[in-house]
């Protein structure tokens, strides 16, 4: 039996850096073979190959692996309103997402605000030499979504506890990331136990990825390993949301 081939490879690693020393449009023109040979199409076959076993998971989630509209990022910044106008991301990123929130992503770029209407936690992967990791959770949503979520922590106290407080999860994960209000949200008791995940504007656990894990043939074993760690969290959020899991 042939043994595995690897998706990503130390020229992988190269491209992003030397695309971080170099971002511009004439640079990136010049070496676009070297993205779509060594990111682009490594990463859409790493997706396709997580879809089934992500459906085991959960039936409801999607790796997508279309090079147009699917899990993966676009490598364009969206420069309209940054103070940074380098105009590509020298890292390369995929959202796996609800299907329920499929008739509302616009371009299949999760990181550019095209949630639309539809809030849903998802899962997450981020690739940058030295600086990789995954995760789920769900990341800036709407102001009615982060509503329902606080309001279910408060009446589900003891499920939110252990979905996010596991010995598992806790080693896998820590403690959850994103941001928080400095202060108590108006109506919530400020001595309430889970006062400060109350206060979260972010739900999302996150995991470092070191260069020789994604170097790995047995890539998708590892992230989906983590996924089933970081399921509990996800299960728990569609549950605020009302949607299957």
């Amino acid at each position: 039996m042939a043994k595995a081939a690897p998706y990503f490879s130390t020229q992988t690693f190269a491209f992003l850096r030397a695309l971080d020393a170099n971002n511009s449009r004439e640079w990136f023109l010049a070496h676009k073979p070297e993205y779509e040979q060594h990111v682009k199409l490594p990463f859409l076959r790493l997706i396709g190959d997580l879809d089934a076993p992500l459906k085991e998971i959960s039936p409801h989630y999607v790796a997508n692996p279309k090079p147009v509209g699917g899990s993966m990022f676009r490598i364009h910044r969206d420069t309209r309103f940054a103070a940074d106008k380098t105009p590509y991301k020298p890292w390369a990123g995929a959202s796996f997402y609800h299907q329920a929130t499929r008739a509302v992503i616009r371009g299949g770029d999760a990181d550019q605000g095209t949630m639309g209407r539809l809030d849903a936690p998802g899962f997450y992967l981020h690739i940058k030499p030295g600086d990789s990791f995954l995760g789920g959770g769900i990341w800036h949503p709407q102001p009615e979504t982060l509503k329902r979520i606080r309001a279910y922590i408060v009446n589900n106290p003891a499920s939110w506890k252990s979905a996010t407080r596991s010995a598992a999860f806790k080693k896998a994960f820590g403690t959850l990331g994103g941001d928080s209000m400095k202060r108590v949200p108006l109506g919530y008791d400020p001595a309430h136990e889970l006062i400060e995940d109350i206060k979260r504007k972010d739900y999302i656990a996150s995991a470092a990825l070191d260069d020789e894990t994604l170097l790995a043939p047995d890539l998708p074993k590892r992230i989906i390993r983590q996924y089933q760690l970081a399921s509990p969290l996800i299960d728990w959020l569609c549950g605020a949301l009302d949607l299957d899991y």
